[in-house]
C-alpha cells in the first residue's frame, strides 16, 4: 500500500523537529518559499526566516518570514554556515540549475544542518505525463478537470515544469553526495493528483487509479508509479578529502558544460 502525502509529511515534520529541539532560535531559508511552508508551526515560531523567491506577487503575500527577498535560489548566495535549516519545496522540478541551487545551499548550511527537498517524481505515472507533455495541457488539466478557473495566472500554479535529470531521487541522492550533504530520510509517496481527480470526476480518476497499478504490476518491480512525489532530508556533514577532490572536479565539470550560463547573477532585491 501506497505511503499518503499526510504521512510523508508528518514524518518528515516529526524529524525536523526532533533535530531542531534543542536550536534556540533555528535560522531557516525557506528557497523558493513564496507564501507558505510546509514546516512544523512549532519551528517557525521561534525561528528567523528567511525567504527568497523569483514572484514577487509570492513574496508579497508572505506573513510568517522575518526578512523577505525577491531573487533566484539558483545564483543568489549567503555566507558559509548562515543556516541551520533550508526548506526547497516543490521547486527544484522548476528550475533550470537544480545543480547550482543545491551547491549553494550546501554552502550555506551550518554543519548538521538540514536540507529539506520535496519534489515530483519524474519516473512516476504523472511524471512521465507532465514531462513530455506542454505546459498549456498542463493549464488546461488543472482548469477544466480539476476545476481551478485561476490556473496559470501569474503567481498560480501549475507553473511550467523542468525536470532537469537531478530532479530524479536517485540522481539528487549522488549528486549531493560529495558536496556533504546526507540522506537521513527518503519516502516516496502517492501522488496527491489520484484523490483530486476522483473528487471531481471518479469514473476517470478510478481508470487512471487502476491502470497505474496494472502497469505496477505488468512492468515494474521496485518502482511503485503511483508514488509521484518525494521527501528527501539531508544532514550536513564533514567532507572526506575524496569527497573534495570530487566535488572540485563536479564543479569544474559544471563549469566547462555551461560556460555561458544565462542565468542572472545578482542576488536579488529585498522585499
Amino acid at each position: 500500500m501506497s505511503l499518503k502525502r499526510e504521512s510523508a509529511l508528518q514524518h518528515l515534520r516529526d524529524l525536523v523537529t526532533q533535530k531542531l529541539e534543542h536550536t534556540n532560535k533555528p535560522r531557516i531559508y525557506e528557497a523558493g518559499g513564496g507564501s507558505t511552508s510546509i514546516l512544523p508551526e512549532q519551528c517557525l515560531e521561534r525561528a528567523e526566516i528567511v525567504v527568497v523567491d523569483i514572484d514577487p506577487q509570492q513574496i508579497a503575500a508572505n506573513d510568517y518570514a522575518t526578512t523577505k527577498v525577491v531573487g533566484d535560489i539558483q545564483v543568489h548566495q549567503f555566507p558559509k554556515n548562515s543556516f541551520d535549516l533550508i526548506c526547497c519545496y516543490n521547486v527544484i522540478e522548476h528550475l533550470d540549475r537544480p545543480d547550482r541551487a543545491i551547491q549553494r545551499f550546501s554552502e550555506a548550511l551550518n554543519p548538521s544542518g538540514l536540507l529539506v527537498v520535496g519534489a515530483p517524481n519524474p519516473r512516476s505515472f504523472t511524471g512521465f505525463i507532465t514531462k513530455f507533455t506542454p505546459h498549456w495541457f498542463h493549464v488546461w488539466y488543472y482548469r477544466r478537470v480539476l476545476g481551478c478557473e485561476e490556473a496559470g495566472m501569474p503567481g498560480r500554479v501549475p507553473f511550467p515544469v523542468v525536470y532537469h535529470p537531478i530532479v530524479n531521487p536517485a540522481a539528487l541522492m549522488k549528486f549531493a553526495r560529495p558536496l556533504g550533504l546526507k540522506p537521513i530520510l527518503h519516502l516516496e509517496y502517492e501522488s496527491s493528483t489520484f484523490n483530486l481527480l476522483m473528487a471531481r470526476s471518479p469514473f476517470l480518476g478510478r481508470f487512471v487509479y487502476g491502470f497505474t497499478g496494472l502497469l505496477n504490476r505488468l512492468f515494474t518491480k521496485e518502482t511503485n508509479l503511483r508514488n509521484g512525489d518525494y521527501h528527501i532530508i539531508f544532514e550536513k556533514c564533514d567532507l572526506s578529502s575524496e569527497d573534495q577532490v570530487e566535488v572540485t572536479s563536479q564543479r569544474l565539470s559544471l563549469r566547462s558544460r555551461h560556460p555561458h550560463s544565462q542565468l542572472d547573477p545578482t542576488k536579488g532585491v529585498a522585499a
